[in-house]
């Protein structure tokens, strides 16, 4: 046999689970159909059970409210209290508001519902089939006390607040100011009065809040004006003791006295360029009087008297007497130039005096008038804030009366005329709905949850390889009556079944037919066998000479079809101690020769792998047109991959919902890590009664008339 190359592993191992078969799950639907329809059926009679007998119908009221984003101003004053602005968290928190549990304690206590069973479960009649009824009468047959239960009256009042909680929705119309409060419960009036109630309650509390907010404010604002009026009163009187007690001038005389010193300072800037002229005239003049040069010196002093003197010195010769005269007025020059640098240096002094005491009648004068002013200012804010906050408290008082609440009610709730569940239309619609996808659910989980094979077409899409069989069970309570089933029923669904295998195994390969045909499985018990021998008597009824030979040496179960007894088989034929044609046996039921295996000391792993054995076939080949050889399952033992080398076709039956997919699929690796390509697959051992059971039909039903079972 030449081998063929096997399949991509990753392929064969992920067919048909990547995708998901819509016609496939489609049939695995409509096999079971009739469980679904039950599944359908019981949730319908469960829904008609709840809608009509067992559901409390209950009622739905709604009140509108709408949230006010313009309100009417009596008097322009502002609020204390300002209005809600109207965006989507202050909407968000006014439905918070409403479902508060303060809110819906005055609800309860405002309607009493602390006595309403609906809502307090402690009034509700107990039931006798209860787990405290149950507690209760296991304590009395022990003798045990029974404990009364102590109801607190905050707990009480507690649950029926989260009962009448779990009775109201509040919603928000979006795009809008406008509240829905909904009340459900199983009177129609009291869902009216609860809705309407509420609605009452919040509008009553946004003007309670406001009205406390305003009374609140007016008693601190009261507090606060009389405490400012004491304070402007003390301030008043600390301006009025500093002016008493302090000698001050106006702002006005202080701006005299910066004048003043203003011209003072300019006077001694002047004085004091006096001086330093007259000083440098001085030395000048010292300086010249040094001289001898008489005309020089009458020049630089420019005296009028000294140049007389000077043109009489000229005119008399510089006489002595001229000559003493320019002298002593030239003194008296120098000593006028010295009186009037002494005199600067006098009104400088005096001016720097008068500078130094009006800077100290200033200093002293604008310190106190800071203060002063200072004092002035705080009483002065003192009186600002006492006449704000005067103003203040006169329109909070004004405001107590004419307080406005943030809201509306848009509409009263109505009392309804029927009740808004159970919709039993829904109701029933839903359990239809839910049968079917509970049965739905439960055939396709049975389905993906089943791990063996059940139809031709899961077999090829999980393998890879092409089913050339389906062989159902053969009705023969033992296995020495299933060739005589097929002999006695020639036209049964078994004989036709294994026709049609003996012709797919004859054109698996046209161009060269098989001759040596290996049957093998997986495991034991699949149907090999009787296949193989199935196989054999259908070849020998074309007229061909036919060579059935036990390859299962170990277990040897051809006795158990055929009464022989142990003889000389295949191993004696492979060890040279017989031939063939003294081994093989003639069975007339087969109409062929049978080779039976036999026990051997040597290893059958190691029989199947010599070259008497490839010999053997050869020479078999010659006397046989086909030749069949069980082998046994590839699992258990590598005897069926050792002869697989040496055969032309591979047949691997997998017995219908036994076989695991793990199991058929390392099979098949084992052969295609050898190279040996199966020429098919046989689904066999089908059971038309399981068939039915799970929904695929009797695959034969449709061909009932051509059968003879």
């Amino acid at each position: 046999m030449t081998p063929a190359q096997p399949l991509d592993r990753t392929s064969f191992e992920t067919n048909g689970q990547d995708e998901i078969d819509l016609s496939q799950l489609a049939r695995t639907l409509w096999r079971g159909k009739l469980l679904i329809i039950l599944s359908a059926v019981v949730c319908l009679l469960i829904g008609i059970w709840y809608a009509y007998f067992q559901a409390v119908p209950v009622y739905t009221s709604k009140a509108i409210v709408a949230l006010e984003s313009r309100q009417e101003q009596v008097v322009d004053i502002e609020s204390v209290v300002t209005g809600l602005s109207g965006d989507q968290a202050t909407i968000n928190t006014e439905v918070e508001v409403i479902r508060s549990r303060g809110l819906i304690e005055k609800l309860v206590l405002e309607l009493d519902l602390l006595a309403d069973p609906e809502f307090n479960a402690s009034l509700r009649p107990k039931s006798n089939f209860s787990i405290g009824a149950a507690v209760g009468f296991i304590r009395g047959i022990l003798g045990s006390p029974v404990e009364e239960r102590v109801i607190d009256p905050r707990g009480e009042l507690d649950a029926v607040i989260d009962n009448v909680l779990k009775s109201i929705s509040i919603a928000n119309v979006r795009q809008s100011y406008v509240f829905s409060i909904t009340a459900i419960t199983q009177h129609p009036t009291k869902s009216a009065k609860i809705a309407n109630t509420l609605a009452n309650l919040y509008i009553l509390e946004q003007l309670e809040t406001k009205f406390n907010a305003t009374q609140q404010a007016t008693s601190w604002l009261t507090d606060r004006v009389a405490e400012l009026q004491i304070q402007l009163e003390k301030s008043e009187a600390e301006v009025k003791d500093f002016n008493a007690s302090a000698q001050l001038v106006s702002p006005e005389a202080l701006t005299g006295l910066n004048r003043q010193i203003k011209d003072l300072r300019d006077r001694l800037r002047e004085t004091t360029a006096v001086k330093e002229a007259a000083d440098a005239r001085l030395i000048q003049l010292k300086t010249i009087a040094e001289g001898d040069d008489v005309e020089a010196i009458a020049n630089a002093v420019n005296d009028p008297t000294l140049n007389r003197v000077l043109q009489l010195m000229q005119a008399s010769g510089d006489s002595n007497p001229d000559r003493a005269a320019f002298d002593a007025r030239l003194n008296q020059v120098l000593t006028r130039a010295e009186l009037e640098a002494t005199r600067s240096s006098s009104q400088i002094d005096a001016l720097q005096n008068s500078i130094a005491e009006q800077e100290r009648q200033i200093e002293d004068q604008s310190s106190d008038l800071v203060q002063l002013q200072q004092l002035q200012r705080e009483a002065e804010a003192s009186r600002l804030i006492y006449e704000f906050f005067l103003n203040r408290l006169k329109e909070t008082s004004v405001q107590a009366g004419i307080q406005q609440a943030d809201s509306r009610v848009l509409s009263d709730a109505v009392v309804p005329l029927s009740p808004s569940a159970p919709r039993k239309s829904m109701i029933l619609a839903l359990s239809m709905m839910l049968g079917l996808m509970a049965g739905s659910g439960f055939v396709l989980l049975r389905e993906f949850a089943q791990n063996t094979f059940r139809e031709a077409s899961e077999l090829e899409s999980r393998t890879g390889y092409t089913v050339i069989g389906q062989v159902p069970s053969i009705p023969a309570r033992r296995r020495k009556n299933v060739l005589k089933y097929l002999t006695d029923k020639p036209t049964s669904a078994a004989a036709e079944a294994i026709r049609n295998l003996r012709t797919s195994v004859l054109l698996s390969n046209i161009d060269n037919p098989p001759q040596i045909i290996m049957s093998t499985s997986s495991i034991p018990g699949e149907g090999k066998t009787t296949q193989s021998l199935a196989l054999t008597q259908n070849l020998t009824g074309l007229g061909k000479r036919v060579l059935l030979i036990e390859g299962d040496i170990r277990r040897r179960v051809f006795s158990q079809y055929f009464d022989i007894a142990d003889q000389p088989g295949l191993v004696s034929v492979l060890s040279g101690n017989t031939q063939l044609s003294e081994s093989a046996i003639r069975i007339d039921e087969l109409g062929a020769d049978v080779l039976l295996g036999e026990k051997a000391k040597t290893n059958a792993a190691d029989i199947f792998s010599s070259e008497r054995f490839a010999d053997f076939l050869n020479h078999a080949r010659e006397l046989y047109d086909y030749i069949i050889i069980d082998t046994p399952p590839v699992l258990a033992v590598p005897d069926a991959r050792i002869i697989g080398k040496s055969v032309d076709a591979v047949i691997y039956t997998v017995k219908w919902d036994s076989t695991s997919h793990r199991q058929v699929r390392e099979g098949i690796r084992a052969f295609e890590d050898v190279n040996i390509r199966i020429a098919g697959l046989v689904l066999g051992q089908i059971s038309s009664r399981g068939m039915k059971r799970y929904g695929y039909g009797d695959s034969y039903g449709a061909y009932s008339a051509y059968y003879d079972n």
